[in-house]
């Protein structure tokens, strides 16, 4: 559907990416317009990263990281949040709604959670509208593929 927002979300290795599988290992319905990208930790996320999602054309992002304390790299979850919170406010800076951008925290045992997560997100994006920096759907599509590649070689621990 050329009108669905498109939204990416940033999943940590071992928390929220588990939770997103289980979800859809307990076959729980959450809206398909959600792009789901394994990192290695949250934490290994930058502002110029996330801001590039939106420069790349979706409609929103989401970080979800392991729960505040729980963090398999000690404090990266932590350092996410800071990040997230820097680029929500570069974002209402230069035009667009920070609310497109949003931090949470869950357990791999969270698959119904991550669900109600990616469902909040996708009907708090469709209300705001496209990005003011929608490309075609294609495009976006083809960028979103390119983001997933260099997060999967940031998880197999390879360089750019």
């Amino acid at each position: 559907m050329e009108d669905e927002p498109i939204i990416v979300a940033f999943c940590c290795h071992y928390c929220a990416y588990a939770a997103a599988d289980l979800a859809g290992t307990l076959r729980i319905a959450y809206p398909a317009n959600v792009r789901v990208l394994r990192l290695p930790c949250t934490g290994k996320i930058e502002v110029d990263y996330l801001l590039a999602a939106f420069e790349r054309g979706v409609d929103g992002v989401i970080v979800a990281g392991c729960l505040e304390g729980g963090c398999h790299f000690q404090e990266g979850n932590l350092r996410a949040r800071r990040r997230v919170e820097r680029a929500q406010q570069i974002l209402g800076e230069i035009g667009i709604e920070p609310e497109r951008l949003e931090m949470f925290n869950l357990s791999s045992a969270e698959g119904a959670r991550f669900a109600e997560i990616v469902t909040l997100m996708s009907k708090r994006i469709a209300k705001l509208g496209p990005s003011p920096l929608r490309l075609c759907r294609e495009h976006v599509e083809r960028s979103i593929r390119d983001m997933n590649d260099e997060a999967q070689r940031a998880v197999a621990g390879e360089k750019r």
